[in-house]
């Protein structure tokens, strides 16, 4: 007996029972005969075009620039003389939130013109400060043991600062080439 077979399977083709024999022929035949169904052709997805991008890209950039002025003032609030209230906090985990989401959603966009490629890897990296910021003012504004190194940084926050006046002429920018196409 031969290992790996079922102990009553036949040696070989010969031994094979008569309907096995024609049922084999007929599958060889009709792979023979018919032809391999052919792979269906899909059409590339359709690129969305420039203006359709840039639209994209300054809607998303609109609402980072508006959400920026919240960020602003919670980074603010953070540097403000005294102890700092729990709202802060809130207001800086809230817009810490917003600006991660219109991050992500920047980063997403899926841009493939190189301008607008170049303007959205800006416009993130803008974007990241922000988030940064935030979490600095955070951290800077509730440690658990403070030192007069750490409250003097604190004390010299005063909002997000000249990343945030970047990422808001990078919006006009777009927004005016927008107006122009």
């Amino acid at each position: 007996m031969r290992t790996g077979t079922a102990p009553d399977a036949p040696a070989s083709r010969a031994e094979r029972p008569p309907g096995a024999r024609r049922w084999l022929a007929a599958v060889q035949l009709l792979a023979a005969v018919l032809p391999l169904p052919r792979p269906r052709h899909r059409p590339a997805p359709v690129r969305p075009s420039r203006p359709e991008q840039l639209r994209a890209l300054v809607a998303v950039l609109d609402e980072a620039v508006a959400a920026q002025t919240p960020a602003d003032e919670a980074v603010a609030a953070c540097g403000e003389p005294g102890p700092v209230s729990r709202g802060t906090a809130r207001d800086c985990g809230q817009q810490s939130i917003a600006v991660h989401r219109l991050h992500a959603r920047l980063q997403d966009l899926g841009t493939t013109d190189p301008d607008l490629v170049a303007a959205q890897a800006r416009a993130v990296r803008l974007l990241a400060y922000d988030l940064w910021m935030l979490r600095a003012s955070m951290n800077l504004a509730f440690t658990v043991r403070p030192v007069d190194r750490t409250e003097a940084a604190r004390l010299r926050l005063n909002g997000l600062g000249r990343p945030a006046d970047d990422l808001r002429r990078l919006r006009d920018s777009l927004r005016a080439e927008l107006r122009g196409t």
